[in-house]
């Protein structure tokens, strides 16, 4: 049971009480002073009525329709019309608790806190009668001969239509458990007048008529103070102090709860004749819902087990009609039923129950295991030794001690779960997912069967007896049905809510849907007559529909499936129809359909049926004619002739009697033609049998290919010699098309065919496989890497898709699909992937030109891609900075990235970097850090600038305030140049260079501010190899004189570094060699010789190692104890701490990707 809100509204004041029309259009509600008129349907307010001048607290409509009255605080009642209008009004002495209308006469009773009165409309007066208590509640039998009245001191009087006192029930609490709502049970089916009285001793307990309770009274831990029942008497509402409504049994067993308010329920109705229940609160609140009934049921076979008045459960033989009622006496959530078990599941534990014997008709159960546990679960199975619990996504399998023996997780929601069978403890599953998914699970296996993926959700499953085929309902009410071997759509059907297959006969099903039954066997159309409901079985003639709440069985004639095979020459499934249930009209025509066809076996059985001995003796006849002719034949030297005879009359057996050990050849021709023979009347695996025999292996292997199966194929691929190509490859191709790729491969492996191998694998996607063989035969690597790119470009794996066109050697579609990925990237503004894709592109045209005819072009296109990355990677930040709400970045790095970025950018600005968006960035940065003449400087320069409208203002006001800061930068912010020691401008129109010895600045890739590095160079014939051995020998010299060498040549002036014998003081050469002050405007490079090189420490020295044709880079750092890392992958360099927190951060280099555990180029 669940509940849905069909409408909701609130009304001003608490709703005190509620009064449906009887034909449920209108709602009357008590709210303040006021009656409020609803519309049933929408929760439209219709009129609010005026009448009353206090709390109106109780309202009642008259069984008839015809008229309502209202009680109220001010002592009145008014009497009012369907039409809305107040017709009559009379008063008590106190305020008005309670009315109600007889449901027989009309009769009013209204009770006051004194008194109660009797009004008709017959009468003119009121009749009163005193009451030694106040009377809350009151409530008429169904019969309209008696009143019962609940009182605040807990008694319970019940009197007759003139007011009279016959039954006195006075509650265990007395005083203090007021009866604050009773009501008796409308239906007309109980054989006594039963009352349900709530009282604030918080109880719920049930009375007969003559005042002897029935059962004990029910605990409910809240005050109640509503309670009433179904139309019909079914069920019990009841809501109180708790804020919600609780759905109870008519024997008082909570089912569970309808709504969940925010304060106190004071009433609560159910409509007349439906399932809808109005709930009114303390805080104003009217609620609207509607109860939803699931059908909780299992079948199997001809045992359909249901529940009955929520707590009950009734299993029915359908075949025999006999039914068996179990009370459980608590609510029954979950049904399974399986062979001779039954599991029941209850709120807080499941029941398995046991047949006493193994009589197909017994129907008397009894409890085997008790499993005290609360679970939850979507669908309940039971087997032999196990039960089955589905919840979502996971199958739980349980032993009937509560014990969890095995879990499946599967990849989307299971719709459809059924067992179809196997041993005691191994039976097997069939389960439909939402994703299309169908599995076959065994209940000992932990490793689920995928069977077939189709397109569409589950809805409804069954298999054939056979387990051959698999018939499926999707979300789109289609029927299909699959071959479960070969995994082929063998047909469709529209209109399906729910399939089942014929018990007996494997070609068989039934489907229902737009009120129709479909009967379809084998390929033949569908034969349809009119039925309600859904199928749920088919068992030979007969076929169980469920329909609403009940289940029964059709019986249907097997005529029209049976003409259908007669039609088409299938005189054998004929006659397995006919065995389901056909007239004897349609025997006699199945027999004289069968003799025509010179069936004789199936026509004998025919006649058998009908009991027609002349036609009987016929064929028994015809049969000893033909021997008598083989005979005659044999005797005038015409052998073939009688050979010929028994083969077109399919009498193979005689034939090979007749035969005996006689010429192989004609043996042979004879298995082919009985073999022909079984082909052509559907018997294929006994054809496929004698076509290997006959040593007709192409038969055989078509035969097999067409039907799907795989064992036979790979059976025959295994015997043949590895010689004869022609059935292997036939068996191979048929493999492979039936997605069996494994024994496909191994087909072919035997025959050599390593080229049919590869292809294999590209075509079904098995590149682990198809890389291993490219690995021992390189000559097809182009086969395998290039479908190997495209199917990744097609899957939009555009990168991997790159690296695969480029170690296929197609260097042309790398380069494509990586400027691609560049220009798209650029488009939708992803700065950061089109750095990565520009990076990529470098090292692309770095390892393209180690081609000497391409290297001068490609190295120029390796350093202007390196430029493009370096400068998207810093630009992503700034973009980020102004388009998103929140900045990830520091104010100094994005001033130090906007200065980078300011420097370097070229006199054509590349796509998608905005000029102004860096400026806007420097700006305010510059003045948040205190570089004031920095910041007028940025401010000026968009003052030049088209600026967008966004930007406007901000730009605007920052010009403004700025010119109020003093003209001067912070000196903290100045960048040093680690060579030479001098204070560079914070705008440099040289660029990234020292403004005194012209040395390149090295940025943090991450802070983008300047790092201690200096670059040097070897001395000319050092080679690399040499300076790291030098560099690693780490030897520290005593006291040295180094001497700087300034050398002029016609383009450059080198600085080298030496060292003498006689060198004196204890200063690191490097350094001191490196304070200098240089005249010239040129850049003087660094070169070190071997002595330098050896006097170095290896964790001072970072190198670049470039592969060809690029030399190595070296690189010294002046502070040793702030360090510096490097990527080994894009050589950027970066604070070692910025670089380890963002390697945590994203799992890789920021810059290249490349991830922590890979190793280096």
């Amino acid at each position: 049971m669940r509940a849905v809100l069909t409408w909701r509204d609130k009304a001003e004041h608490c709703i005190n009480d509620i009064a449906f029309k009887p034909d449920g259009t209108q709602l009357i509600l008590a709210a303040g002073s006021r009656l409020l008129v609803y519309d049933t349907s929408d929760g439209t307010l219709l009129q609010p009525l005026k009448g009353h001048k206090d709390t109106v607290y109780c309202v009642a409509y008259a069984k008839d329709g015809k008229r309502f009255a209202s009680g109220s605080a001010d002592k009145s009642v008014i009497i009012w019309t369907s039409k809305l209008e107040g017709i009559l009004k009379y008063t008590h002495n106190d305020a008005i608790q309670c009315v109600s209308y007889n449901p027989i006469t009309h009769q009013l009773a209204s009770c006051s806190s004194s008194d109660f009165g009797l009004w008709s409309p017959e009468q003119k007066s009121v009749s009163k009668h005193k009451s030694s208590s106040k009377i809350i509640c009151c409530s008429w039998t169904n019969d309209g001969q008696y009143l019962a009245l609940g009182m605040f001191n807990g008694i319970i009087s019940i009197r007759n239509k003139n007011g009279e006192e016959k039954v006195k029930i006075e509650r265990p609490g007395g005083s203090l458990s007021p009866i604050w709502s009773i009501c008796w049970n409308p239906s007309r089916e109980e054989r006594n007048d039963i009352l349900a009285v709530a009282d604030w001793g918080q109880k719920v307990s049930f009375y007969q008529l003559s005042g002897k309770q029935i059962g004990k009274d029910r605990a409910l831990n809240f005050d109640p103070c509503c309670i009433s029942y179904f139309t019909k008497g079914e069920y019990i509402l009841l809501g109180g102090s708790d804020k919600q409504v609780s759905l109870f049994t008519k024997d008082g067993v909570r089912l569970g709860t309808v709504g969940e308010q925010n304060s106190w329920v004071w009433t609560c109705q159910a409509k007349p004749d439906s399932n809808y229940v109005v709930v009114g609160c303390q805080d104003g609140t009217i609620s609207f819902y509607q109860l939803i009934f699931s059908t909780v049921h299992g079948l199997y076979k001809d045992r359909y087990a249901y529940r009955d008045s929520m707590t009950d459960v009734i299993v029915q033989h359908l075949i025999t009609e006999q039914k068996v009622r179990i009370k459980c006496k608590e609510l029954v959530k979950k049904i399974a039923i399986y062979r001779n078990r039954l599991a029941i599941q209850l709120p807080e534990k499941i029941l398995i129950y046991e047949l006493y014997s193994e009589d197909l008709s017994d129907m008397h159960y009894r409890v085997k295991e008790k499993i005290i546990k609360k679970f939850e679960c979507n669908l309940l199975v039971v087997c032999a030794n196990h039960i089955i619990l589905c919840q979502e996504k996971r199958l739980q399998c349980l032993s009937f001690s509560g014990v969890k023996e095995r879990e499946w997780q599967m990849e989307s929601l299971i719709r459809y779960i059924k067992v179809i069978g196997g041993p005691p403890g191994r039976e097997g599953l069939l389960v439909g997912l939402k994703n299309g998914q169908i599995l076959k699970i065994f209940v000992d296996n932990l490793f689920a069967i995928v069977l077939l993926k189709q397109a569409t959700a589950v809805r409804c499953l069954d298999m054939s007896a056979s387990r051959k085929k698999l018939a499926v309902v999707d979300e789109n009410d289609t029927c299909l049905v699959y071959d479960i071997d070969t995994k082929e759509l063998l047909f469709q059907e529209p209109n399906a809510n729910s399939v089942a297959w014929n018990t007996q006969c494997e070609d068989m099903l039934c489907f229902s849907g737009g009120g129709y039954l479909n009967i379809k066997a084998s390929t033949f159309p569908v034969h349809r007559q009119k039925l309600q409901g859904f199928v749920v079985g088919y068992n030979g003639s007969k076929i169980f529909c469920l329909h609403v709440f009940s289940i029964s069985a059709v019986e249907v004639p097997q005529s029209a499936p049976m003409y259908q095979y007669l039609d088409r020459k299938l005189f054998k499934e004929a006659y397995q129809i006919a065995c389901l249930g056909v007239t004897d009209t349609d025997w006699r025509e199945l027999a004289m359909e069968a003799l025509e066809g010179l069936d004789f076996e199936t026509a004998k059985k025919a006649f058998i049926r009908v009991q027609d001995l002349r036609y009987l003796e016929l064929i028994s006849s015809i049969e000893g004619k033909f021997h008598e002719a083989a005979k005659l034949y044999k005797r005038s030297g015409h052998e073939n002739l009688a050979l010929e005879m028994y083969t077109d009359l399919c009498m193979f057996e005689y034939a090979k009697d007749f035969l005996g050990s006689g010429d192989p050849k004609e043996t042979k021709m004879l298995i082919t033609k009985q073999a022909d023979w079984a082909r052509n009347i559907k018997e294929p695996k006994a054809a496929v049998e004698m076509y290997i025999s006959a040593g007709e292996h192409v038969k055989a292997i078509e035969i097999c290919g067409d039907h799907g199966w795989v064992d036979m194929l790979i059976d025959i691929a295994r015997k043949l010699d590895k010689a004869e190509r022609e059935p292997l490859l036939l068996c191979a191709t048929y493999l492979k098309k039936l997605d069996s790729p494994g024994y496909a491969a191994e087909t072919y492996l035997k025959m050599g065919d390593l080229k049919s191998l590869v292809q294999l694998h590209v075509e079904t996607q098995r590149w682990d496989e198809a890389f291993a063989l490219g690995e021992k035969h390189p000559e097809f690597k182009d086969d395998i890497y290039m479908p190997y790119a495209q199917w990744l470009a097609e899957n939009d794996r555009f990168e991997e898709a790159q690296k695969a066109f480029h170690k296929a050697g197609r260097q042309r579609e790398a380069v494509q699909v990586l400027e691609q990925l560049t220009n798209n990237a650029v488009a939708e503004s992803r700065f950061n992937d089109a750095a990565y894709y520009y990076w990529m592109l470098s090292m692309q045209c770095l390892d393209i030109a180690q081609d000497p005819a391409q290297k001068d072009t490609m190295l120029g296109k390796f350093y202007h891609f390196q430029r493009l990355a370096e400068l998207y990677h810093g630009y992503h930040a700034i973009h980020r900075h102004t388009e998103d709400p929140f900045s990830v970045h520091r104010p100094e790095t994005l001033f130090n990235i906007s200065r980078f970025l300011l420097h370097s950018l070229p006199k054509d600005t590349p796509s998608g970097i905005s000029k102004v968006k860096i400026l806007f960035t420097l700006a305010k940065q510059s003045k948040a850090l205190g570089a004031y003449r920095l910041a007028r400087h940025a401010y000026d320069k968009l003052r030049g600038l088209y600026i967008p409208a966004r930007f406007q203002k901000s730009i605007e006001l920052g010009t403004l305030t700025i010119r109020a800061k003093p003209f001067h930068d912070s000196e903290e912010l100045v960048p040093l140049c680690y060579r030479c020691s001098t204070n560079n401008p914070l705008l440099n129109n040289l660029g990234n260079v020292c403004i005194n010895c012209r040395q390149p600045f090295i940025f943090s890739a991450s802070s983008y501010d300047v790092l201690h590095l200096v670059e040097f160079y070897l001395e000319e014939g050092i080679t690399d190899e040499e300076a790291i051995s030098l560099i690693d020998l780490e030897v520290l010299r005593p006291k040295r004189d180094d001497r700087q060498l300034e050398i002029a040549n016609n383009s450059s002036q080198i600085l080298r570094l030496v060292e003498t014998k006689d060198s004196i003081g204890d200063e690191d050469p490097f350094t001191a060699k490196l304070s200098f002050e240089q005249g010239g405007s040129e850049f003087v490079p660094v070169v070190v010789s071997r002595l330098v090189l050896r006097s170095m420490s290896r964790r001072d020295v970072l190198i670049k190692r470039w592969p060809p044709p690029l030399r190595w880079q070296y690189f010294r750092s002046l502070l040793p104890d702030a360090s510096i890392t490097m990527c080994p992958s894009c050589f950027q360099m970066f604070h070692s701490e910025d670089y380890e927190l963002l390697v945590l951060q994203h799992g890789c280099c920021p810059y290249c990707r490349r991830c922590k555990d890979d190793p280096g180029p």
